[in-house]
């Protein structure tokens, strides 16, 4: 995780969006990181670590597990802010991989 000192989310929200993301958004975490993260052939992808300036995943690339760190779009300290983002970055995935994205009451 974090180094605490330069992160101002606490272990317990680093840990909480990690696990929202793994649980119930696996599929948007492989697209950001295929998309924004520079591994199109990415074939999994984890939310390990968030941050003031990225999410990080962890992901099995040509069937290796690599760190994944994907800049927000800019420095962020709030909560609240990592869904702003994380929203963000679906979309702007979705967009860069002609994929569909789901209807806002699926997300």
């Amino acid at each position: 995780m974090s180094d605490a000192a330069k992160n101002p989310f606490s272990a317990e929200i680093v840990q909480a969006v990690a696990d929202h993301m793994n649980r119930d958004h696996r599929e948007d975490s492989l697209l950001i990181v295929r998309a924004l993260g520079g591994r199109p052939q990415a074939t999994a992808a984890s939310v390990t670590d968030v941050d003031s300036a990225a999410i990080t995943f962890d992901a099995e690339v040509d069937g290796r597990r690599e760190a994944v760190r994907v800049p927000w779009s800019a420095p962020i300290t709030a909560r609240s802010a990592i869904r702003t983002e994380v929203v963000r970055m679906y979309y702007e995935s979705c967009i860069a991989l002609g994929v569909e994205p789901r209807p806002a009451e699926q997300r």
